[in-house]
């Protein structure tokens, strides 16, 4: 974690405005509120025009799911987010990705033993960290394994969980109980 207590205080349920509670039912519903909605519950109108596009990434993307992960675990290792890291460490491993495989989105293209796509998602990720645009190479790379949507999606997704690692790592949002940290 880049601080060691929240710079932007998660806000309880009984601290909630009527806009949050309502953005949170269904997370009440689902009986876990995660530290990252607690603090943007300090910010509805925010919160609401975020999540339609975060729910896209993480719900609606042409990838597949593990490519997504692979995505989503590279840029938070990158952006030095804890938070992000022990939340998708945690998807992908119920995705069915092992240890080894999560792993090596802290080492990322230099990576040994990975599949083409694999070594060209995160060599995406990094360009994209690095220069906020991907090389002719890895595009061409890319566009063997992806169509035009699922190329769209890994800029975005790339670019979505980069603005959230940026949040989480702002606003001091600490691990919820039970995540794991960087020791994977």
């Amino acid at each position: 974690m880049r601080v060691s207590e929240p710079r932007v205080r998660p806000l309880e349920p009984d601290e909630w405005s009527e806009e949050a509670r309502e953005l949170m039912q269904p997370m009440v519903d689902q009986g876990r509120i995660f530290n990252i909605f607690k603090t943007l519950a300090n910010y509805p109108k925010l919160m609401k025009r975020w999540m339609v596009f975060a729910n896209h990434i993480l719900g609606k993307s042409t990838l597949a799911v593990r490519e997504r992960e692979l995505l989503i675990l590279r840029i938070g290792y990158l952006c030095q987010s804890g938070y992000e890291w022990g939340q998708h460490v945690q998807i992908a491993r119920r995705a069915g990705m092992s240890d080894e495989e999560i792993r090596s989105c802290k080492t990322g293209s230099a990576a040994e033993g990975l599949s083409d796509l694999d070594r060209l998602l995160f060599q995406a990720t990094e360009e994209l960290h690095a220069d906020a645009h991907v090389s002719d190479a890895t595009w061409l790379g890319l566009n063997e394994h992806l169509n035009t949507q699922q190329m769209m999606d890994v800029v975005f997704t790339v670019g979505q969980y980069n603005l959230v690692s940026m949040a989480l790592n702002s606003f001091g949002v600490q691990l919820d109980e039970g995540l794991p940290g960087w020791d994977v």
